[in-house]
């Protein structure tokens, strides 16, 4: 990432004023001064000295080498996926992560909640689940000869769906609501959820028996799609190394909460704050835009991409230690925020063409604002 986009300007721009902030107690490990945090964008560059940051974002920064110093106890690599999950989680958003078995996608969901001081709920979705079963129901009270609301797992704070696709409409359809309001409504009664509120969903695209795939509807409810790869050559051997004497990974015992509900808050807050110029709206808006031209899609993305971009941009560079966005920030969350938004014509499927090719090359044709 280059500043030679990025002009210095006379006035600052308007911002929520800077208030003092407190670290939580429990936002930081002692393991954040033996690891540094690399930067999220890897193009990323020093920041010059006239733009020193007028928020302080350290509670952010030291919070993302906490959880990933945890998360590196167990996972070797995945660091794309590692930083796309903690700006899911300071954006108030939520992810589906894609990728062929083995390749520790539960793994991963499950260690970064148990690195989360919150709640924790899994459902395993199988094809004879039923909404209830993840929404909760009303039962009769013998006792009381009254009604009373049984909630299910999904009141949580920390929802790891497994196998999302295993499970028929009906019941992928009960996550509608809870995932875009934050809420359950059942028999005419609403439950609001606790916050923060984080749901990580997993798919593999490759089986198709059993399986139903996800409505457009359902899909556009996850701010990121994350589609894992395999390991490097060189992270396939230290996996083998980490574990040849570990069978049972054992060290996942000491994996150790470091961030707190009061700390997620607070970062959520500060990414909030992070500056973004005008001109870098109007570059979201037309990437977004030129989706819906574009002659090798039939399907374009809504202006909830538009504002998933804008949340997603302003995390990582928040993350990245800056409280002003970049147009690198930008195109680095455009396909994980696109690639399931997006379908392509019926043609270009036929002719191999993936989504990524799409993103890339409404990239390279919008001008960058400088």
């Amino acid at each position: 990432m280059t500043d030679e986009h990025l002009e210095p300007t006379t006035e600052p721009e308007e911002t929520a004023p800077e208030t003092p902030v407190e670290t939580d107690a429990a936002l930081v490990s002692a393991s954040v001064e033996t690891m540094p945090v690399e930067p999220i964008n890897p193009d990323a560059a020093a920041v010059p000295a006239w733009q020193q940051n007028r928020l302080d974002l350290s509670p952010v920064y030291n919070a993302v080498g906490a959880v990933k110093n945890e998360l590196r106890k167990v996972i070797v690599g995945q660091g794309e996926m590692m930083d796309l999950l903690l700006a899911a989680l300071f954006c108030n958003g939520h992810v589906l992560i894609e990728g062929v078995p083995g390749i520790a996608k539960t793994l991963t969901a499950k260690l970064m909640a148990k690195t989360l001081d919150v709640g924790f709920s899994r459902i395993q979705f199988t094809p004879d689940l039923m909404p209830s079963d993840v929404v909760g129901t009303t039962v009769f009270n013998m006792k009381t000869s009254d009604f009373t609301f049984n909630a299910g797992p999904v009141f949580s704070n920390i929802i790891l769906i497994d196998e999302i696709n295993r499970a028929p409409a009906k019941t992928q359809a009960a996550l509608f609501e809870v995932m875009e309001e934050q809420q359950v409504t059942v028999d005419g009664t609403t439950h609001d959820m606790r916050q923060p509120f984080f749901v990580l969903a997993t798919q593999n695209p490759i089986e198709q028996e059993g399986t139903y795939k996800l409505p457009e509807a359902q899909l556009d409810r996850f701010i990121f799609k994350i589609k894992v790869k395999y390991p490097e050559l060189s992270e396939e051997k230290e996996i083998l190394r980490r574990f040849r004497s570990d069978f049972s990974m054992s060290v996942k015992n000491e994996v150790k909460p470091v961030f707190s509900d009061a700390g997620i808050a607070q970062c959520r807050k500060l990414v909030e704050q992070v500056q973004i110029r005008e001109e870098l709206l109007d570059y979201i808006a037309a990437v977004v835009h030129h989706t819906r031209e574009h002659p090798d899609l039939f399907l374009g993305a809504s202006p909830r991409a538009s504002l998933a971009i804008l949340k997603a941009s302003k995390a990582i560079a928040a993350m990245s230690g800056r409280d002003f966005v970049t147009p690198d920030d930008i195109r680095y969350v455009a396909y994980p925020v696109l690639n399931h938004r997006i379908i392509l014509t019926p043609e270009r499927e036929m002719e191999g063409f993936d989504t990524k090719d799409v993103v890339d090359d409404i990239l390279k044709k919008i001008e960058v604002p400088r």
